[in-house]
């Protein structure tokens, strides 16, 4: 369960990094995942933040009737992306032993728990979202 306040996003995000280096001992590849899912998280952030600046930028040359609602709307992806950006940052600067002593957290996710965490986050990709439009073209 995610607890109000925080980014739902974030909270299973460190959810399931929590779970990959848990099992590191186990598993010597869920070190690359840790990692790769760090990157890739990253990277959406930043085609995110990308994206809401582009929209801004033609809504600004379009002058159109709601442009201060979507500059609020911007401005708020804006913030969102770089809370984000700051907690993937401090996730990298820590060494993945010592990442174990940052759970906020008890309870430990196990493996049908990560795979549910994953495929929440892998539905929220823009691939995964347009998949049933690829099927129908």
């Amino acid at each position: 369960q995610v607890s109000g306040g925080e980014d739902e996003i974030q909270q299973l995000q460190k959810a399931l990094l929590d779970y990959l280096d848990e099992n590191t001992e186990t598993d010597a590849s869920l070190v690359f995942s840790r990692k790769f899912y760090i990157a890739q998280w990253f990277r959406d952030t930043t085609m995110e933040t990308e994206k809401a600046m582009k929209s801004q930028k033609d809504e600004d040359s379009s002058e159109g009737t709601h442009h201060a609602k979507d500059i609020e709307t911007t401005g708020q992806i804006m913030h969102r992306a770089e809370s984000r950006k700051k907690f993937l940052r401090s996730i990298i600067k820590t060494a993945p032993s010592q990442f174990s002593t940052l759970r906020m957290n008890s309870d430990t996710v196990d493996y049908e728990d990560a795979c549910l965490i994953v495929r929440y986050l892998a539905s929220m990709r823009p691939f995964a979202q347009s998949f049933d439009i690829y099927l129908t073209q």
